[in-house]
């Protein structure tokens, strides 16, 4: 990235500044907004024009008609297209996925939708990984095919093979517009071998002349523990609301990717209304500064929990922890992908759903709640919350049974959450 005036200084010298220094600064001038040395918040619904001539080029830039000067997104039109507070964000994550642009949207959800309405079609095939977070299999599987979009999946991201074969199936249901991941998947830290399907697509290119679009939801461990566009997919997705956010205050979501791909993105954004307010925009400007931190923290308490519990005295555990999983394949594949764990894993018990909510019930200092990445811990049962949605027979292919139970570590000393889980424990198996 080059210098962009001193508010978009990314080089001092040769020396190209961390994503973690230019948090601070970057997309931001102080001289703009009375030397504030920190954004304010930016609330108006409308911005002026210096002359009519400007405000219909903005509109020519904003609808498409016109493309954007180079490094813009075009003139401050109304709050409903872009404004500051979310114009600084969106460069301040693109510095972390190392994505050329972002387009960050109201929620997760509304991030994915504008994702598959700006691209998706009547006819299109979309092709998922197993198993997805439980609002996206249920906008995949249920809302989708309403407007005669199909859907197909494969269940095993390691497996190129099956990748491959699984493409050429769905290709016989219609154009295979996209193919939609989540790598590490929510609750299971499955991961898909982007290598891999950078093959299969190569592949299905070749033979059909089409390449489809790549999506991965990298909300579990980006965008400090792997970055999803420099490693050649499409479109990164984040649900904000978790680690990015941080405190579990606020809702938001984004894609990242380059600015011609996020171009009609951008444009359904404006159209249906997606766009997020400046109060909780300003709000993630803020938690960027903290992310790098917060995350490792976190990271490291959650391998100490993780080891706890596959060592625990009670009762066997398998533990979806990507440090803990043993497969040759996938610790490859993980130590390429991926610099560290994110701190939101699953544990298996043996057990049945009562079992499952008593022990929930006997912790305390973990919160019962969905939701992950916020700087308190929270425990959560997704068989019956938030994959509750989701056929039972699926949740059991998928590995998301009634004893899995998951974990988000917070910001908490990591040998009180021991100690917490210690109790619980013991109560549950021991009483």
């Amino acid at each position: 990235m080059a210098n962009d005036g001193n508010y978009k200084k990314s080089k001092i010298g040769d020396h190209q500044l961390k994503p973690e220094t230019m948090m601070m600064s970057y997309g931001y001038d102080p001289q703009f907004s009375e030397g504030s040395v920190k954004p304010p918040v930016f609330l108006t619904s409308t911005f002026t024009f210096q002359t009519p001539e400007e405000g219909e080029e903005s509109f020519h830039i904003m609808a498409g008609r016109k493309p954007a000067p180079e490094g813009s997104v075009g003139g401050l039109i109304y709050s409903r297209f872009n404004h500051p507070n979310v114009e600084i964000i969106e460069d301040r994550l693109s510095l972390f996925e190392g994505s050329e642009c972002s387009v960050v949207c109201s929620s997760g959800m509304g991030a994915i939708s504008a994702i598959m309405l700006a691209y998706l079609r009547p006819g299109d095939v979309i092709v998922q990984s197993a198993p997805l977070y439980g609002g996206t299999e249920t906008l995949i599987r249920k809302f989708l095919p309403q407007f005669n979009i199909k859907t197909a999946e494969f269940d095993d991201g390691l497996d190129e093979e099956g990748m491959l074969t699984a493409l050429r199936d769905a290709g016989k249901k219609g154009r295979v517009a996209m193919v939609f991941i989540e790598s590490p998947a929510n609750p299971t830290n499955s991961l898909v071998d982007f290598e891999a399907l950078n093959r299969v697509l190569d592949s299905i290119e070749t033979e059909t002349d089409h390449r489809p679009i790549t999506v991965c939801d990298n909300t579990l461990m980006g965008p400090i523990f792997q970055q999803v566009v420099p490693q050649g997919l499409d479109m990164a997705m984040y649900s904000l609301t978790k680690y990015v956010g941080g405190h579990s205050d606020l809702v938001a979501g984004a894609v990242c990717g380059s600015r011609e791909m996020l171009r009609p993105v951008r444009a359904t954004r404006g159209i249906i209304g997606l766009n997020l307010d400046p109060h909780t925009s300003w709000m993630i400007s803020r938690s960027l500064e903290t992310l790098s931190i917060r995350m490792e923290r976190a990271a490291s308490s959650g391998q100490k929990v993780a080891k706890w519990l596959a060592d625990n005295a009670y009762i066997s555990a398998k533990i979806l922890h990507p440090d803990f999983i043993q497969d040759k394949t996938y610790q490859a594949v993980y130590m390429r992908q991926c610099s560290g764990p994110s701190s939101t894993f699953s544990f298996v018990l043996d057990v049945s759903k009562s079992d499952a909510f008593r022990l929930i019930n006997n912790l305390s200092i973990f919160k019962s709640a969905v939701s992950l990445g916020g700087s308190e811990s929270l425990v959560c049962h997704p068989g019956s919350t938030t994959h509750s949605g989701v056929s039972t027979e699926l949740r059991d292919k998928f590995g998301v049974t009634d004893g899995l139970i998951r974990l988000s570590i917070g910001l908490e000393h990591p040998d009180d959450l021991i100690a917490d889980l210690d109790n619980a424990f013991k109560m549950t198996f021991q009483g």
